[in-house]
C-alpha cells in the first residue's frame, strides 16, 4: 500500500530530482534532498519550492521538506522509507553513490534509480544481494508535476513487495500511470518515441516542415507539436545525446540502428548550435514582428535560411491512406514505428497494455501502438505491409495467427499466448 511509503530521500537535486521531492511533499510526505555542495542545495531548494502549484502548497512542500549535504545527510538515510538516487547519468558516479547509500540505508528500505537510459544491470553489477533484491528504476517524465507517466523497471533479484509499494505510492500518492517495464534500453516509452523522432528526421526529408508538422499532429492523433516542434522543444543536443546511447546500447539486429544519426543536413544545424528553443531556434522559431507580435518561421535546409510559415493543406481523413507525398511520408513513417513497437514484445514489457499506456501518458499520443493498429485495422495494416514486400511484426503475425481481428475488444487484450486477458485497472 502507499501508506508503507510515509518518507523519502532524494539524492540529487536537480530538475527530476527536486520534481519527485515536491512531489512527494505534496502528497503529504516526510522528505529529505541531498546535494554535495551548498551552492548546489540553495538551487535544489529553489527548485523543489518552484514545483509548488499554489502558495499554501509551497508552505506545505517547506514545512515537510528537509535540505542537507550529502555527506551529512546520509547517515540520515535508515529514517526514510524510500531512497531515490536522482543524480547524473553516468554508471561510475551511481555506483559509487549505491555504495555509499547500502551502508546507510534501513535493512528492507526501498531503494531506486532514477534513470532514463542506465540499464539497472549494470548499475547493481558486483552490488551485493541485499541492494539488488531492494531496488528498482522509477524513470518519472520531466516536468514531474505534471507529467503522468512513471515507468518502474525492476531487476532479475528485485522483490515483488518493492515493486508494489512503488506501484502503489506513484498511483495513489502520487497520481501516476504507473506502468511496468522490462530492463532494456531506454525502457518503453522512450525506446519507441526516439524511434519515431530519429526516423522522422529521415524519411521527412526533401518536405515542408510545417507539412509534417502539420500531418503528424491531430489528422493521425499526434500532440499539436508535430515532429520537428516536439524535437525543438526537446533540443538536437539532446537528441544527438539519444541517439549516440541508442547506437551503443541497441541489440545488433535492432532496426533503429539505421537512424540513430542524424541525417547530413540536421547534423548541420546540431553542429553550428542550431539546437531548438534552447538556441533561438532549431528548424522551427517564434519571432517578434514590428508590431509588437510574434510569428512562426521554420528553417529552409535547402536555402539555409529562415522564412514564414506557409499555409498548407493535408489530408484530414485517413492521411496515412492517403496517396500524395505527405501522405506517403506519414504511412512511411507511423507503419514503421509501430511494426517496431510490435516486434520488441516480450523484450520491453509483457504486454500490450503497458506499450500502450507508455506511449500516451509519457508522449501524449492519443492511441498506444496496438490501439493504433486497432484503429487503422490490424488485417488492413498486414496487407499493405505484404503489398510492400515488407515483413509482419512478431505480435501482428500472432493476432493473424490467433484468427483475432484487434488487439483488444470487450474489456479485454490480447496476450503474448494468443489468448485475450482482462485489462488491469490503471
Amino acid at each position: 500500500m502507499s501508506a508503507d511509503i510515509s518518507s523519502v530521500a532524494v539524492i540529487g537535486g536537480g530538475t527530476m530530482g527536486s520534481g519527485i521531492a515536491a512531489a512527494s511533499a505534496a502528497a503529504g510526505r516526510r522528505v529529505l534532498v541531498l546535494e554535495n555542495t551548498v551552492p548546489a542545495l540553495d538551487k535544489a531548494r529553489a527548485r523543489v519550492l518552484a514545483a509548488a502549484k499554489d502558495d499554501a502548497e509551497r508552505e506545505s512542500i517547506a514545512a515537510r521538506t528537509r535540505f542537507a549535504l550529502l555527506d551529512d545527510g546520509l547517515r540520515d538515510l535508515s529514517d526514510y522509507d524510500w531512497v531515490c538516487e536522482a543524480i547524473i547519468e553516468d554508471l561510475t558516479a551511481k555506483r559509487v553513490l549505491f555504495e555509499a547509500i547500502e551502508r546507510h540505508r534501513r535493512p528492507g528500505s526501498v531503494v531506486s534509480t532514477n534513470t532514463s537510459g542506465i540499464p539497472l544491470a549494470a548499475i547493481t553489477d558486483g552490488a551485493p544481494h541485499s541492494l539488488r533484491r531492494d531496488i528498482v528504476v522509477t524513470h518519472f517524465f520531466n516536468p514531474v508535476r505534471i507529467m503522468r507517466l512513471l515507468e518502474l523497471v525492476p531487476g532479475a533479484d528485485t522483490r515483488p513487495e518493492v515493486v508494489d509499494a512503488l506501484t502503489a505510492f506513484g498511483r495513489d500518492a502520487l497520481g501516476k500511470g504507473v506502468v511496468h517495464a522490462k530492463d532494456s534500453v531506454n525502457f518503453i516509452a522512450n525506446r519507441i518515441g526516439c524511434f519515431w523522432m530519429l526516423a522522422g528526421l529521415h524519411k521527412a526529408k526533401g518536405l515542408e516542415p510545417e507539412a509534417v508538422d502539420a500531418v503528424l499532429s491531430a489528422p493521425v492523433g499526434l500532440p499539436a507539436t508535430g515532429l520537428y516542434g516536439l524535437i525543438d522543444l526537446i533540443g538536437l543536443d539532446v537528441m544527438n545525446y539519444v541517439g549516440l546511447n541508442l547506437a551503443a546500447n541497441l541489440p545488433q539486429d535492432d532496426r533503429g540502428h539505421a537512424f540513430v544519426r542524424f541525417p547530413a543536413e540536421v547534423q548541420r544545424l546540431h553542429d553550428r548550435g542550431q539546437l531548438g528553443r534552447k538556441s533561438g531556434g532549431g528548424i522551427t522559431r517564434v519571432v517578434k514582428t514590428a508590431d509588437g507580435g510574434k510569428s512562426k518561421e521554420v528553417f529552409d535546409i535547402a536555402a539555409d535560411d529562415w522564412r514564414p510559415v506557409r499555409a498548407v493543406t493535408v489530408p484530414q481523413d485517413d492521411p496515412l491512406f492517403d496517396d500524395s507525398p505527405i501522405g506517403r511520408f506519414a504511412w512511411d513513417l507511423t507503419s514503421e514505428t509501430l511494426a517496431y513497437a510490435a516486434d520488441l514484445l516480450p523484450a520491453i514489457a509483457d504486454d500490450i497494455v503497458n506499450v500502450d499506456r507508455a506511449m500516451r501518458w509519457g508522449f501524449a499520443w492519443a492511441r498506444g501502438p496496438f490501439e493504433w493498429l486497432d484503429h487503422l485495422g490490424p488485417h488492413r495494416v498486414i496487407a499493405r505491409l505484404r503489398a510492400e514486400n515488407r515483413p509482419v511484426p512478431k505480435l501482428l503475425a500472432l493476432l493473424e495467427e490467433s484468427g483475432a481481428e484487434s488487439f483488444y475488444r470487450d474489456g479485454q487484450y490480447l496476450g503474448l499466448d494468443g489468448r485475450y486477458h482482462p485489462i488491469p485497472a490503471e
